[in-house]
């Protein structure tokens, strides 16, 4: 992976979401173009039934782009390891990854009501982002704390790259 990438973990409803959508304004605020991968544990479905899109997933495409004068999109219809979906970034300078688990990729966890971590490799934690009453391993950072968050990644970063 060349794009450095940051992972946050947490059980469902923790609050990644929220904290990566309040950090990522931050991030760009010091000049990084920032792009987040998400991982799903359910089916989702980007495309709408009937459009040109679907009906080239329905045909049997592995993989389909859409783009116009605003945005594209690209979906890969068939699994795709997270190190494969990391090198589909291009034009980045970060890539935060959401949910993503992933040995050896450094993480921040959001532990929101309850005290047991998810990851279990600590040694790649960088933070545990939680107002609960827990010991951790790590450096504990509150969960409305979010440009400590910023400061802490844009540290990782600075060594990262």
């Amino acid at each position: 992976m060349n794009t450095p990438v940051i992972s946050f973990i947490g059980w469902h409803n923790a609050g990644k979401t929220t904290l990566i959508e309040r950090l990522i304004p931050l991030l760009r605020e010091k000049g990084l173009r920032v792009a987040v991968l998400k991982s799903d544990g359910h089916d989702f479905q980007m495309d709408r039934e009937g459009k040109d899109t679907w009906r080239f997933t329905q045909a049997g495409a592995e993989l389909v782009a859409i783009a116009n004068a605003r945005h594209a999109a690209v979906l890969i219809n068939r699994p795709v390891d997270f190190e494969a979906l990391c090198s589909l970034v291009s034009g980045a300078d970060l890539i935060l990854a959401e949910g993503w688990n992933v040995p050896g990729v450094p993480a921040i966890e959001v532990l929101r009501g309850r005290t047991d971590l998810r990851c279990e490799d600590t040694e790649k934690l960088l933070a545990v982002v939680t107002d609960e009453d827990v010991s951790l391993p790590v450096r504990r950072v509150p969960l409305d704390a979010v440009a400590e968050v910023a400061e802490l990644v844009l540290a990782w970063y600075a060594d990262a790259k």
